[in-house]
């Protein structure tokens, strides 16, 4: 079997520093074969971002153009439809076949409230879940809600090696350089004509300053 493939969905309203951060080190602590970056294009539990879908595609493309372990999958911007992880994952096994283990990538407070989310049962028959935390504070099963922390204890992996035996329905977790870096901050900034420099790439810099994007109406 080939080497795990991680996929990293997310709005990236804007991408920064602290995405680009948990996707290269997933690689190291996970051993991926690259991760798969997967903007959403309509994320059905939260309003429309401020900028276009094809926009922060745009960005996702421009940060992460210069590391050949990453690449950018357009298919939820493309689709019409609610961007559902579930269904991008059935997209994917068709697309990869049974046999590629799929390592989904989400940050601890995201994966809290994973019961929440559309078919949640069924993305971890698809995909193994890896959960990315602050050094010093690991996912904790008392944490997190009965139904999801009886699948975790259940299919919790203690060696990333295991996400190699087989192609999906183990969860693990891995602690990940803490930034504190969160796209609501560096949209205020932008908004009140702040500078965000240095909490993401130039070149999404760059894009956002030319397209004057995030500004006060």
């Amino acid at each position: 079997m080939s080497e795990p493939l991680g996929l990293f969905g997310g709005t990236f309203d804007p991408v920064h520093f602290g995405h680009l951060r948990l996707a290269e080190e997933s690689i190291a602590h996970l051993g991926l074969a690259g991760v798969r970056w997967i903007p959403a294009g309509h994320p059905p539990h939260r309003g429309m971002p401020q900028v276009t879908p094809q926009q922060r595609l745009e960005m996702v493309r421009r940060s992460t153009a210069g590391n050949e372990r990453f690449s950018v999958d357009p298919s939820e911007v493309d689709a019409a439809a609610p961007s559902y992880t579930v269904h991008t994952l059935e997209r994917l096994r068709r697309e990869l076949g049974s046999e590629q283990s799929l390592v989904l990538l989400v940050g601890a407070d995201a994966f809290a409230g994973l019961a929440t989310w559309h078919r949640w049962r069924d993305i971890l028959s698809l995909a193994h879940v890896a959960v990315s935390h602050r050094p010093g504070f690991p996912v904790e099963i008392g944490s997190l809600p009965d139904e999801l922390a009886s699948e975790f204890s259940a299919r919790r992996l203690l060696d990333a090696d295991a996400l190699k035996a087989r192609p999906a329905g183990g969860i693990v977790t891995f602690a990940m350089t803490q930034l504190a870096i969160s796209a609501t901050q560096i949209r205020t900034l932008l908004s009140n004509g702040k500078s965000a420099r240095y909490l993401l790439p130039d070149a999404v810099l760059d894009y956002i300053q030319t397209h004057s994007l995030y500004r006060n109406a």
